[in-house]
């Protein structure tokens, strides 16, 4: 899209500071930047990267002589293996709970804000009377936006590639209780809806880290290593105490969907630790975003 095009884009008509106003615009430069996101070829890696996982260790289980619940495939769901292929999903969201995210979220956060910074697109359009706060909302939404499909692509891909192996069958869940196939099928969209929590507080730090550097390199990289560095963190014994308050942890809140009965405690955790982790990044990010030099 080229600059001229984008600019007339997000034009607007005068502006009040009335909060309708406000939303109009910040809903007509998500479009924008939605479209945007569907031009670039970083966009495309990320949804084929969240649609191939699940295909790689299908693929991986079969050739294998790994049997269910055993070695690597140790999982709370991994009964399920080879007998249904509503397990694959739950199985894989354990197997790339922390690397997984990070990636989703770096490849896009890292760059939404630092690739215009470095085109110099972002002088066309605040010449315009789109309000900063407006732009950097609308690159938000985009963002979280991204991360939804792209994990909603996984689940779906998942899902049926397990069925076209294994079946549409009953499998037991973690509580060992014996659930429809169904029932399985609704719940992994209810697990992906409590990963995508702790996952949007990742990209939020990538938002923050991409209006900060400027540079899309450094957004996608410390976003990535953002995640290892809470990875590790929560891997050591003399914190052990602080572990269920460190973000990657939440990652594995999607179990509470699987238990019996549903585990809203755990669920309820992840969704407030995730909000302490996403907030302070994105008000950092508009209050640096709001005082920034586009014109160097």
């Amino acid at each position: 899209m080229s600059s001229q095009t984008y600019r007339a884009a997000v034009l607007v008509p005068p502006r009040s500071n009335s909060l309708a106003d406000s939303l109009a615009a910040v809903g007509a430069t998500y479009y924008w930047e939605l479209r945007k996101l569907v031009a670039q070829k970083r966009s495309w890696i990320g949804i084929a990267a969240a649609a191939i996982v699940g295909l790689v260790f299908l693929i991986s289980i079969e050739i294998s002589k790994v049997t269910p619940n055993d070695g690597p495939y140790a999982d709370p769901m991994g009964h399920g293996l080879r007998h249904s292929g509503l397990a694959l999903t739950p199985v894989v969201l354990k197997e790339i709970a922390y690397f997984g995210p990070a990636i989703i979220a770096a490849l896009v956060g890292g760059d939404i804000v630092a690739n215009e910074d470095g085109g110099g697109t972002l002088k066309t359009i605040l010449v315009r009377s789109v309000r900063r706060g407006e732009i950097l909302a609308a690159k938000a939404l985009a963002l979280f936006t991204y991360v939804i499909v792209a994990l909603l692509v996984f689940a779906i891909t998942g899902i049926v590639a397990g069925t076209i192996a294994w079946g549409f069958h009953p499998l037991a869940n973690i509580s060992g209780t014996r659930i429809s196939a169904v029932h399985a099928f609704g719940l992994t969209f209810a697990a992906i809806a409590v990963y995508v929590v702790p996952t949007i507080a990742i990209a939020s730090f990538g938002l923050f880290l991409s209006v900060v550097t400027r540079q899309s390199v450094a957004g996608v990289v410390g976003t990535i290593f953002y995640a290892l560095a809470l990875e590790g963190l929560a891997a050591l014994p003399a914190i052990k105490g602080a572990r269920p308050y460190i973000l990657v942890t939440q990652l594995h809140a999607w179990h509470g969907p699987f238990e019996t009965p549903t585990n809203w405690a755990l669920i309820g955790h992840a969704i407030w630790v995730s909000a302490l982790y996403a907030v302070p990044p994105l008000l950092a990010a508009w209050a640096v975003f709001r005082r920034r030099d586009v014109a160097s």
